[in-house]
This record gives C-alpha cells, structure tokens and sequence, in this order.
C-alpha cells in the first residue's frame, strides 16, 4: 500500500517537474508544433487543472480513512466525596481509545487509494482526450490553411488564363466567350476564397480555448503535412485499447476500490474494542495511618461492541457487492464502445492512406493534362472549356489530397486516444 502511494506522489511530483520545464524551454525535445500546441494545452487547459486538484482532492481522504478514532478523556469531580477505606474520592479522571475490527482501517486505506487512481486515471483520459481535440482542430485548420492558399494560386493561374484566352482573341483566333468564362470561373473562386477566410476566426477561436490562450502570433504549419502512421499491427493495438485505456483502467480501480469496500463492509460488522484507564484521585483520611492512606486507584478497562444486529451489516456489504457488479457491467460496455470506435478509426486510417494515394497520382494525371491542354491551346483552337474542367478537377484533386493528410493524422490521433496517449 505505501508503495501504491509513494508511486502517486511520485506522478505528482514528476507532473509538476514536467510542468516547469515544458514553461521553462518551451519543448523536451525536437517537437512538432502540433505537439508543442498539445503540450500548452495541458498545462493551461482548465478542465485537466480541475481533475488534478479532484485527485488532490481524494488523496487527502487517505490518512483520513485509516486513522483510528479520537481517544476520549473524562473528567469527573465529587462534590459529596464517597468515603473509602483509604479515604474519601475527589475526582475521577478516564481515558478511552476505541479499535475497530483487524483489517478495517488498512481496507478503507486501500479503497480510498484505489478511488484516486480512478481519478488519476480520469485525468489521463481528459489528457489523452486533449491531445486529439487540440490535433483535430489543428488538422482542420491546417485543411484551411491549405485550400485559402490553393484557392489563391488557381486564381492567379487562372488571371494567366484570361490573359491568353484575350490575347487569341484580340488576334481573331479565339472567342470572347473564352475571356468571359474565365471570369465567370474567377468569380465563383474569389467567393469560395472569401468564405474559406471567414471560417478561419471560428475555427482559431475554438483553437485558442483548447489552448486556454490567446494566439497572438499565426498558427505554425509545416509547408507539407508529415503522415503519421500506426506504429504496432492492429492486434496489439486493439488489445492496448482494450486493457490500456484510461476509461477502462479508471473502471479497473473502482472495482478494486469497491473490492475493499466489501472486506470493510465485513470487518464493520465484526466486533470493536475499547480499551481505557480509570484514574482516581482520593484523599488522605486522618483517622487512619496505614501505609495506602490516601493512595489513589487505578483502573484498566477493556470493552467489546457486539454488532448483534446483522440485518445493518448484511446490507451494507450487499450494498458494496452490488456497486462493484455495476461497475464491471460499465466496464464491458465502454469495452464494446471502444472496439467499435477502434474499428472505425482503421476504417478512416485505411481509408485516408488510400486517398493520399490516391490523389497524389490523380493529380499528377490532371497537370499533365492540363500542360497538353494549355500547350494545344497556344497553338490551335482547342476548346477552352476542357482548360477550365481540367483546373477545377486539378484544384479539387489538390484540395483532397491535403483533407487526406489531415485525415490520416487525425485517424491516428483518435487510435492514440484511444490507446490512451
């Protein structure tokens, strides 16, 4: 048991170590700014200080379940003294100290301990929960980011356009039609670009309160996503989920809590000792010299509770049996939760592997079209109107590949929280 707790404070102590010097330089070690934002979050994420000071909070009840009772004193003095044969009793003076049955104070100790592991284990899970919250929103953003500065680019390559499509036809080998199409296309971009920098400030916002801070400088995005990938088979992650998980281990330790609960609940309906000390004072009589004149008495006292009334006891332990049925029934449905959410996010890991793919060679496919599209254009009247499809499957392929690569790291954020991390 003291190893238990000296193990806790060992997590508290190494938190707070972390703590400063993830303030004091800002990164461990070579980081990426996802994990750097990860790591700001923690620290100022209110909701996680909550259930810090809620584990702090249950620890202070551990001295306190297996302290024994307050010792009694008394006091008593005899206004019409009581005449004894060695003299007259003045005052009388006790003290008394209770014990429950063997076990019961080292049983509520264990489950008072186990009860802050469930909380510790709730903070690791709002942690891990944290951690893809803030990767999700920074995933997105980096989304935006993306199509706010390929909107951009295809508007002025589409500027390029007009230019040449007015050239032609200022030379009488093209058709107006061609200029005013480009426009018409430009049009339609220039409304989807303003909208796609309107939802940055939403998005920013709910960034900066997963951080608990205001971001006063831009945030910072690699020019190419990195591809986070699955670092063990789907075996061993799906028994790391099942066995690993924050939720699961939170629900291990209240049944372990409820576990000694029952042995308490049991020990509570054994007997309890007193055992005390009686001291009196008496006073000297003068008509008597024997040598215990005035000698004052001591008694030693024991005394036993007997719980005779079982019907409380036999309760209470049902009482205790019945919570811990309860909590492994949650546990075998938060099990079937996560396998179904484990199975999910391989579905969108496998899947968003496959767009990246998938686009990365589309697109390569549609700028080489559009390079022969282009370069026929310069030189005979091809239709100008399969350019402006080609640059919108060129965009689009564009667009999908960079959702692709937020969406596989993003998939393996949420198998990482579910692994706990």
């Amino acid at each position: 048991m003291n190893y238990i707790i000296n193990n806790i404070k060992s997590y508290r102590y190494n938190y707070i170590v972390l703590v400063s010097l993830v303030l004091a330089s800002g990164s461990l070690f070579a980081q990426t700014p996802l994990q750097v934002y990860q790591d700001t979050a923690a620290i100022n994420n209110p909701g996680i200080q909550a259930l810090f000071k809620q584990y702090e909070v249950v620890m202070q009840k551990v001295p306190q379940s297996s302290t024994l009772p307050d010792p009694t004193f008394g006091f008593g003095y005899f206004i019409s003294a009581t005449e004894t044969r060695v003299g007259p009793t003045q005052a009388v003076m006790s003290v008394s100290q209770s014990f429950p049955w063997f076990g019961k104070l080292g049983a509520q100790e264990q489950a008072t301990t186990e009860r802050a592991l469930v909380v510790l284990e709730k903070y690791n899970d709002r942690r891990a929960k944290l951690n893809f919250d803030v990767a999700n929103t920074y995933n997105t953003l980096y989304v935006l980011r993306s199509a706010v500065s390929l909107t951009a680019k295809n508007i002025a390559l589409l500027e390029t356009f007009k230019d040449l499509a007015r050239v032609r036809f200022e030379s009488g080998r093209g058709s107006m039609v061609d200029v005013l199409r480009i426009e018409m296309e430009m049009d339609e971009l220039e409304n989807q670009l303003e909208y796609l920098k309107d939802s940055k400030q939403p998005l920013t916002t709910q960034f900066e309160q997963l951080l608990n801070t205001k971001m006063n400088e831009e945030v910072l995005f690699p020019e190419v996503l990195w591809e986070d990938n699955l670092s063990m088979s789907k075996e061993l992650i799906m028994d790391s989920v099942t066995t690993m998980n924050p939720a699961i281990l939170s629900l291990n330790h209240e049944i372990l809590s409820f576990d000694q609960d029952v042995i308490a609940a049991k020990k509570t309906g054994g007997p309890s000792f007193t055992i005390g000390l009686n001291y009196t004072i008496v006073g000297q009589r003068s008509d008597y010299t024997g040598s215990d004149n005035g000698k004052d008495a001591i008694l030693p006292t024991i005394g036993v509770r007997i719980p005779l009334y079982r019907k409380n006891y036999d309760a209470l332990v049902m009482e205790k049996e019945i919570a811990r049925e309860s909590v492994s029934l949650q546990k075998v449905d938060k099990i079937n939760v996560l396998v179904t959410g484990l199975e999910r996010g391989f579905r969108d890991y496998d899947d968003a592997v496959r767009r990246t793919a998938l686009y990365i060679e589309l697109g390569d496919h549609a700028q080489q079209a559009m390079d022969v599209l282009i370069a026929e254009y310069t030189s005979a009247n091809t239709n100008f109107e399969e350019i402006i499809r080609m640059d919108r499957k060129l965009l689009k392929y564009q667009l999908e590949l960079e959702k692709a690569r937020a969406d596989q790291n993003t998939s393996v954020s949420y198998i990482n929280y579910l692994m706990g991390k």
